[in-house]
């Protein structure tokens, strides 16, 4: 029996998990979004930390910029770049989620008369 190429199964992996995320996120109803971008938001803070790590790194015993040092400090700053872009809209969407369950204010009667 073969053994199954690490590169297919992982990609198949990554394939089936688009499939299934898919199919959770357009399930989720309306009043159950608000908490769940909330979720997202927080997972995307814990992401910028990485990156900053990542952002920040330096080589081994005062090795000077190397290509693998400038990857990694390049990589993390784009990580950290979409992870604001995605916290920062995260707010956005749930701001405005939340401003629909708001009480609106009663329209002022037309032409003034009691």
């Amino acid at each position: 029996m073969e053994a199954v190429d690490p590169t297919v199964f992982r990609l198949a992996i990554f394939v089936l998990a688009i499939f299934v995320g898919y199919y959770v996120v357009w399930s989720v109803t309306p009043a159950l979004h608000t908490p769940l971008m909330a979720v997202t938001n927080a997972i995307s803070s814990v992401i910028i930390v990485g990156a900053l790590l990542a952002a920040a790194a330096h080589g081994a015993l005062g090795e000077s910029l190397s290509g693998s040092v400038l990857v990694s400090k390049g990589a993390g700053a784009v990580a950290a770049g979409l992870a604001a872009v995605n916290i920062f809209g995260g707010f956005l969407v749930t701001q405005r989620m939340l401003a629909m369950y708001k009480k609106k204010a009663p329209a002022a009667k037309k032409g003034g008369h009691k």
